[in-house]
């Protein structure tokens, strides 16, 4: 077991001191992407404010960076892909939701040095700690059913894996 996992709260949501840099970066790119889903602020006006805020200097600014802008800026092509998985109108789906099925949908197909499964997990426990009572449940189905068709080899190469039990 991890250290991150031994000191989890039930739930599964994580103590912000526990938090890795990627992490702290998603939750503050999620932040700017509920202002953006909200208020249609901009990227730019966003990423200036989200900068000033406390905890900020603890982010992988890289990362941030990356998802922020890159999610505003694929944004067409991120519904295009979550669109087909909804059993709803992507206008029912709360800020919080859709910002966490962009930032997977955007990690799968632009940062392949995150494992799939890291993407998932991750974006689960954002959907856990912003969201709300079960939202973290439709952000997972949305983003299994992206992961085969976003990251084939990886999926199966991990299912496979599971299969022959060679998986932990």
């Amino acid at each position: 077991m991890t250290p991150a996992a031994k000191s989890a709260p039930p739930g599964g949501t994580r103590k912000s001191s526990t938090k890795s840099a990627r992490s702290r970066a998603r939750e503050f790119a999620l932040q700017g992407l509920y202002q953006h889903f909200v208020g249609g602020s901009d990227a730019a006006v966003i990423d200036a404010f989200t900068r000033e805020l406390q905890g900020f200097a603890k982010a992988d600014s890289a990362h941030y960076d990356a998802l922020l802008h890159g999610c505003i800026e694929l944004k067409d092509d991120l519904d295009a892909l979550i669109v087909p998985l909804l059993d709803r109108e992507l206008g029912q789906i709360s800020p919080i939701e859709h910002g966490c099925m962009w930032i997977g949908a955007y990690e799968f197909l632009k940062c392949p040095d995150v494992p799939w499964r890291v993407v998932l997990n991750e974006c689960i426990e954002l959907a856990k700690d912003f969201g709300g009572t079960d939202g973290h449940k439709y952000v997972n189905a949305v983003l299994n059913g992206l992961a085969p068709r976003l990251r084939p080899h990886e999926v199966e190469a991990d299912r496979s894996a599971i299969r022959s039990g060679r998986a932990c």
